[in-house]
């Protein structure tokens, strides 16, 4: 099930965050960060944030807010974190197909993605798979803590009929 995310949510979720940015993998956020301030970035900031629950267990979320504003603000960002337990379940295709959907009622045109890791070729898979490009390539651009400094892809997709 998807829905609005809570603050309890985020609290129950915390523990999947923190050892997602400390893993210093796949997102460009401070590794030391608190609960109060993730809270901040992942809900206050962004338009909405979700969470994927199953049998009240808090497995997922995801964030959307505008790209840009003005002349691009038709264009939104999303950000999505699976817990380890649900890997491989499908989560983060249904995260991204709800994500879209929501983007679209909210009068968004497209999705852009600004930095996805290129070692990361699940989800570098996954995005081309529901029709995200590569639209360009941030060379050297994230700091992986096993491979050095490795590229990152700025991943669109347009999402309207227009």
């Amino acid at each position: 099930m998807i829905r609005a995310m809570t603050r309890a949510d985020f609290s129950a979720f915390w523990p999947t965050f923190q050892s997602i940015i400390q893993a210093q993998e796949t997102y460009a956020f401070d590794p030391d960060m608190n609960e109060s301030t993730a809270y901040s970035l992942w809900c206050e900031a962004p338009l909405k944030a979700f969470v994927f629950e199953e049998q009240g267990q808090v497995l997922a979320s995801y964030y959307l807010k505008a790209n840009a504003m003005g002349p691009s603000s038709h264009i939104c960002n999303c950000g999505y974190m699976v817990s380890p337990l649900a890997a491989g379940k499908g989560i983060a295709r249904q995260l991204c197909e709800h994500s879209q959907l929501i983007a679209k009622e909210l009068g968004f045109k497209a999705m852009q993605f600004n930095s996805v890791v290129s070692t990361n070729t699940v989800a570098v898979s996954l995005w081309q798979k529901l029709g995200y490009e590569i639209i360009g390539t941030i060379p050297k651009a994230y700091n992986h803590p096993k491979l050095g400094y490795v590229d990152s892809f700025i991943m669109y997709k347009w999402l309207s009929d227009e």
